[in-house]
């Protein structure tokens, strides 16, 4: 069971979601009867106009009653999952690390211009894992001949961050790697006395303290994502090192070869804590590797040199990667075990290694290719856009958790633990500007994780998520980022659909496609089936008729549970209003990532991956968007008018009531100097830029 849930609290919400599920299904068969019948009798009479019209909304009504569901649905697996759930112990935890072989992991963050303070906060997150064995490689994807000046100091900070981490955990690992020296020579002499190993020991544990502590202290926070960082990097395990000092300090010995041995493994963990490989690699320097402009392909280059030796050629002006020996190798890359993907602007807790490898590690976890914690937001954002923003993905949370108890588990590309094994098995050889590359994860859309996903459970590989909050990620503080970000999380579902569905259709068990198929195929279409059908719905008039009553009632279920649930994120049940009014805002950008996608299939061209920017200054939305923000507000408005002449009561406060919340959005998501300032410079740019802080108006709070 997850810590801050008991057992009690899980059977209330299981029993609410049950509740929630009957009567969606209830107010469904009464809703959707009488669309049905109120389409029968337009056939029958020949009204064919109206008989498409009913037909559209059946459909449109049908869909999103459908997500709902899928919601209500992945909630029960959610909390079952957590009643079911046990917490690996210190104990069992302990004999891993120490076991005979733990897995070697191989910790990549890949980085594209990215603020150097964001970076260096997410490789030290990574580079004070608790965990063996360890190595933490940033992947920088910056032209390494920058053409514009400000890009040069991004590039050189980012060129001097891996040694600038190494040379401050130096003195760290250096002092702990003299204790454990001390210890062994020690031990290699004779019997040890507790009475002085204990407190040398016990004052080791307080020098890790204090160095923690230190670290924290020191650290200059800025927003709410280093208050965070600063929180679960330093502080907690100040705290907790200064927990085994004392019990060190108190503990009496035990028998002699236990004290040794728990005294040798408690040295070793010590030491390391502080032994991370920090690197940096740069791809875009080797004309023999791919210079695709997107994260899966700078991730495959790194991947694709794992187990290999290569020395560095100048051939005729081009700097290749070639085969050598060991000997004369200029680049040696381990192969490892795992490898954890970690976004640059993530953060992971100290034991999100250590806990994941542990779940690949046990017997029957042979066939699961990815561990993961689905991220949540960081908490206590100030604006309220990156507020909300947070609350719809610390919302997705429960969603990924669910899936994973219907088998329809999803990569979630930030921060997973991958079976190395497994990305060679779905690896794929390929042609690039006339060099052999090898592609691992999938680049043909921009949501590689998900295309990645259907690769991999179409070999017989699994997925699962760890039903714990271990890992963070930042959200968009502005509307032209936020753009960028769900613009792209909406290109790509529809071209993976008929990956899946034919993976589906090849399943053995009708039973298990129907159940992953009812979740995955809601997944990669609601984006673009869910908002489409909401602009019909408000853009056209169907039948007012009593028997359309019940379809409220089909929703409040939804609307209910996604309350309680933001509750027990941390946020106020009236976020839900917030969260929908927000939704409504990203229409046209959702619309715009899924004509991406249409293009794409029409053209073959793949689209460019638009990166969120993570750098300070405000993005620059483009002018079409804002645009058809007012586009759609005096739709609303017009058509809310128009239902009311006409009677039509029910359509009408439904549309007056969608544009009041668009409206409320737009105040407080954008802001009124915000969309004036925003306006002219985006009409200027006409693309998405970052200007300075200077130079745009700080947002709306």
């Amino acid at each position: 069971m997850s810590r801050g849930s008991t057992a009690r609290e899980l059977r209330v919400e299981l029993a609410l979601t049950h509740i929630a599920v009957c009567v969606t299904a209830v107010a469904s068969v009464l809703s959707l009867g009488g669309i049905v019948l109120s389409l029968v009798e337009d056939v029958a009479s020949g009204r064919w106009v109206s008989s498409l019209g009913q037909g559209l909304f059946l459909a449109i009504v049908s869909f999103l009653i459908y997500g709902g569901l899928v919601y209500q649905l992945a909630r029960l697996g959610h909390f079952n999952r957590l009643r079911q759930h046990r917490r690996a112990t210190d104990d069992e935890l302990d004999r891993f690390f120490h076991g005979p072989r733990p897995a070697a992991v191989t910790i990549l963050v890949p980085s594209y211009k990215e603020d150097p303070l964001v970076v260096r906060r997410t490789l030290l997150s990574a580079a004070l894992q608790d965990y063996p064995w360890r190595r933490v490689v940033l992947l920088i994807d910056d032209p390494p001949h920058p053409s514009q000046a400000s890009d040069i100091p991004l590039l050189t900070a980012a060129r001097g961050l891996a040694a600038e981490i190494q040379e401050t955990l130096r003195k760290p690992r250096e002092h702990f790697e003299d204790a454990l020296r001390a210890f062994l020579e020690r031990s290699a002499r004779g019997p040890l006395d507790p009475h002085q190993e204990m407190p040398r020991l016990a004052q080791l544990y307080r020098d890790a303290a204090t160095w923690f502590e230190h670290q924290g202290a020191r650290y200059s926070i800025c927003d709410h994502a280093d208050a965070l960082f600063v929180e679960i990097t330093f502080r907690i395990p100040a705290q907790r090192y200064h927990e085994q000092a004392n019990r060190w300090a108190r503990r009496i010995a035990p028998a002699e070869p236990a004290l040794t041995q728990t005294l040798l493994a408690d040295h070793r963990r010590l030491a390391a804590r502080f032994q991370a490989d920090l690197t940096g690699f740069e791809r875009k320097r080797f004309d023999n590797l791919s210079h695709e402009p997107n994260k899966a392909m700078n991730l495959n280059s790194y991947i694709s040199l794992m187990g290999q030796h290569r020395r560095i050629v100048d051939s005729c002006g081009s700097v290749l990667l070639e085969p050598a020996d060991a000997a004369e190798a200029d680049l040696s890359v381990p192969n490892p075990d795992f490898v954890l993907m970690v976004d640059a602007d993530s953060l992971i807790s100290p034991d999100y290694s250590l806990r994941l490898s542990y779940v690949l590690a046990q017997p029957g976890s042979e066939r699961i290719a990815v561990v993961q914690t689905p991220y949540s937001a960081f908490p206590h954002a100030p604006g309220a856009l990156e507020r909300i923003a947070g609350a719809t993905t610390d919302i997705q949370y429960f969603i990924h958790q669910g899936f994973t108890s219907y088998g329809a588990t999803f990569w979630v590309g930030a921060n997973a633990l991958v079976r190395k094994a497994a990305l060679d098995d779905i690896a794929e050889s390929d042609t690039e500007r006339g060099h052999p590359i090898r592609r691992y994860i999938q680049d043909h859309t921009v949501i590689e994780d998900t295309e990645s996903t259907v690769d991999l459970i179409s070999r017989g590989w699994k997925l699962y998520n760890y039903p714990e909050r271990l890992a963070f990620s930042a959200t968009p503080p502005d509307f032209g980022s936020l753009l960028i970000q769900r613009r792209r999380w909406a290109n790509g579902g529809l071209l993976i659909l008929p990956k899946l569905v034919r993976y589906l259709a090849g399943r053995r068990s009708w039973a298990a496609a129907i159940r992953e198929g009812f979740m995955q195929c809601h997944y990669l279409t609601s984006l673009a089936v869910a908002n489409a059908g909401l602009l019909l719905i408000l853009a056209l008039s169907f039948d007012d008729s009593t028997r359309a009553r019940w379809l409220p009632l089909t929703a409040l279920p939804y609307f209910a549970l996604y309350a309680r649930d933001l509750q027990r994120s941390g946020y106020r049940a009236s976020d839900v209003f917030r969260v929908y009014a927000l939704n409504l805002m990203l229409i046209p950008v959702h619309l715009g990532g899924v004509f991406q996608s249409l293009r794409q299939a029409w053209t073959g061209r793949k689209s460019p991956f638009g990166r969120t920017p993570k750098i300070k200054g405000r993005t620059i939305a483009p002018p079409r968007y804002l645009i058809a923000e007012y586009a759609m507000l005096m739709q609303w408005l017009m058509g809310a008018m128009f239902e009311f002449l006409h009677g039509r009561l029910l359509h009408g406060w439904f549309a007056l009531a969608n544009a009041a919340f668009l409206a409320y959005a737009l105040l407080r998501f954008i802001g009124l100097q915000e969309l004036r300032d925003q306006l002219p410079l985006a009409l200027r740019f006409r693309r998405p830029r970052f200007a300075s802080p200077k130079a745009v108006s700080s947002p709306a709070p």
